[in-house]
């Protein structure tokens, strides 16, 4: 079964017609890769699992997503509870000006979540998910923006997991860090599925080859193709595909 259906959406920014008629079926425990020139809705389409594009003027919708058989547009869908299901990671690092141990806590906190044991035992799980509690561990009160790059980024992931989400949106996480913290994330990500489903987006044609499963090919706001990511980027059955993969256009 899959984890997330989409089911002939289309996305309109007043009359701008953002994605048009896009159907994906996303397995569980599974990377899917959203690859495609700039402007092309990747992001607009990855924005789509958590609502984040109700939050824009003039946004329109129509189709289906599935959360596990659960439309997520439906009129009794309770967005706040939505986030908590799918995480997102964005772009650049968003650490609070906080401790390391106040941003991981944060979500549940304002969940109401008050047992210390329980908070201290979040921030350790979360922190070793995201491969940052060996070198934290012994100052978890200093301040998040003491962090580098790309600790920060790994604080951010953690504190997206400490609310035990299902599927984790990633908007190119990596693209403002170094190669060694993008090598870091990357390995994150491989260990992440085994309990998340993921979603990244990135415009980095490596990167998409080595972390994801699946991959989709966007462009001018159709889904060109998608099918396995070695498929896609040995034998794509589209020429646009082809010509995006080796370089002519994007």
């Amino acid at each position: 079964m899959s984890e997330l259906q989409v089911e002939h959406v289309n996305v309109y920014y007043g009359t701008n017609h953002v994605l048009k008629d896009i159907s994906m079926a996303i397995a569980p425990n599974t990377v899917t890769a959203l690859i495609g020139p700039s402007g092309c809705g990747k992001s607009t389409f990855l924005r789509l699992f958590n609502r984040m594009n109700d939050l824009i003027d003039d946004f329109r919708y129509d189709g289906r997503i599935l959360l596990q058989g659960q439309n997520i547009y439906a009129s009794d869908v309770a967005v706040e509870e939505l986030r908590k299901r799918v995480g997102m990671v964005f772009q650049r690092p968003n650490p609070f000006p906080k401790s390391i141990y106040d941003n991981v806590t944060y979500g549940l906190l304002l969940q109401g979540v008050r047992d210390r044991a329980v908070l201290d035992h979040a921030v350790e799980h979360s922190l070793r998910q995201a491969a940052l509690w060996d070198e934290v561990k012994g100052d978890l009160r200093k301040s998040a923006l003491a962090l580098s790059g790309g600790q920060q980024q790994r604080l951010c992931i953690a504190r997206v997991l400490a609310v035990a989400p299902h599927i984790l949106l990633m908007d190119e996480p990596a693209s403002a860090l170094d190669p060694i913290s993008t090598a870091k994330i990357e390995e994150l990500i491989h260990e992440l599925k085994q309990q998340y489903t993921i979603l990244i987006v990135t415009h980095n044609m490596q990167q998409a080859g080595r972390v994801s499963d699946k991959t989709g090919f966007f462009n001018y706001g159709q889904l060109i193709e998608y099918d396995d990511t070695r498929t896609i980027f040995t034998q794509p059955h589209h020429e646009q595909t082809q010509n995006y993969i080796t370089g002519r256009f994007g």
